[in-house]
């Protein structure tokens, strides 16, 4: 069969599951194309490759392309989102050292109260702590942001954030070079299986459903090369569908954990693709409902109102015009593309482009164009509600 090839860059992390699996499980070949993946050692560098062309898509964090849209970031290049790879699947974590002054404080790191693990957190790391995210403008730093904010955290002028690498997360904790972390799996049960650090927090605490990385494209790419977008969207959308289906779990887990990609071991990938986490040295377990959705629940589209929160966020930490904001950002979420090439397939399509961003806290049936279908719970853990519809 002939084939197309098609470069797309990935970070090593359990969330570049969709583009490893259209290309390992035959997805890419069977729409025609030859998926290459280049694993970058950072997301800057990802960045960079895919605004200079040396790649044509990317696994890319949810708020890059919403910063480069206002101006941030350094490179004016417009990067439209063509689908959502993967919602959830981060973790606070903490030192040892820090976890011991938390629990000797009475904290039992239930892994479900965000509100009690926050001030746990605040009481144990004392002025400024150090904390660890892989880069500026991400879901992690959003959420982190967010959860220390509503408790009273100046944030981020009262936090030192500093970048570091996914895959770096554990070495930097080891070296003494930050307290906690928000980071993507693996990265945080790595810490733990080094013994370096315990998991305080599953992120889905603080935001029940964040789209965390998505389908990046160039958007000169996309326009010039319309039949070539269309064939990337269907094959990473059926790459998701069957990372959903629980008996691929233990075959997903296996390729992810090849040295090609990730490069560690399958039992630590399958806890990330399952949400059962061992969250200290001690073995301690936990399950965490929706830890990493790839494809229910809508999981895939591109919402604007997701596009409209982060660049509102965004915007008022960088004092940027709020309204111009969210307009520049709302344009670059392509549900559009989402609906004309991925409609025969059989993909749930919500009747709207926009919802209320935190509104749900029960599995809510909403309008499409098929009837109805059922998005996941979203609420955010102090009862924050953006409406895309208000005031800007």
């Amino acid at each position: 069969m002939s084939t197309t090839p098609l470069e797309a860059g990935i970070i090593p992390l359990v969330d570049a599951a969709p583009l490893i699996i259209a290309r390992e499980i035959g997805f890419a070949e069977e729409e025609g194309l030859d998926l290459r993946l280049h694993r970058a050692p950072s997301w800057s560098s990802l960045r960079d490759m895919l605004a200079l062309g040396q790649i044509d898509a990317a696994h890319m964090l949810s708020a890059m392309p919403v910063a480069m849209a206002l101006g941030l970031g350094g490179f004016a290049e417009r990067i439209d989102v063509l689908s959502v790879l993967s919602v959830n699947g981060n973790v606070i974590g903490c030192s040892l050292d820090l976890a011991a002054r938390m629990r000797a404080a009475g904290y039992g790191f239930d892994f479900v109260d965000a509100t009690a693990a926050g001030r746990a957190l605040i009481a144990a790391a004392g002025d400024t702590p150090r904390i660890g995210v892989p880069f500026p403008f991400s879901m992690h730093a959003e959420l982190l942001y967010h959860w220390l904010g509503a408790l009273g955290v100046q944030a981020p002028q009262a936090l030192r954030v500093v970048t570091v690498p996914p895959p770096l997360m554990a070495q930097a904790m080891a070296a003494g070079e930050i307290d906690a972390f928000c980071v993507g799996a693996p990265w945080g049960s790595t810490a733990v299986e080094d013994g370096v650090g315990e998991l305080l927090l599953p992120t889905t605490a603080i935001r029940a459903f964040a789209p965390e990385k998505v389908l990046a494209v160039r958007h000169t790419w996309a326009e010039a090369e319309p039949d070539l977008t269309r064939r990337l969207m269907r094959a990473v959308w059926r790459a998701g569908r069957w990372l959903d289906q629980e008996d691929n779990c233990l075959t997903a887990s296996e390729i992810l954990a090849r040295p090609d990609y990730l490069n560690v071991s399958s039992e630590v990938v399958e806890r990330s693709l399952t949400g059962r986490l061992v969250i200290s040295p001690r073995g301690d377990l936990r399950s965490v409902p929706n830890y990493l959705v790839f494809f229910r629940g809508a999981a895939a589209y591109p919402w604007r109102s997701q596009a409209a929160l982060m660049a509102h966020s965004l915007a008022a930490r960088s004092g940027l015009d709020r309204a111009a904001a969210v307009k520049a950002a709302r344009s670059i979420f392509r549900t559009d593309l989402y609906r004309q090439n991925l409609r025969d397939l059989g993909a749930e399509m919500p009747g709207a482009t926009d919802k209320v961003e935190g509104a749900m806290r029960d599995p809510t049936a909403v309008a499409s164009e098929a009837g109805h279908l059922i998005l996941e719970p979203d609420a955010f853990f102090d009862g924050f509600i953006f409406d895309p519809t208000g005031d800007e």
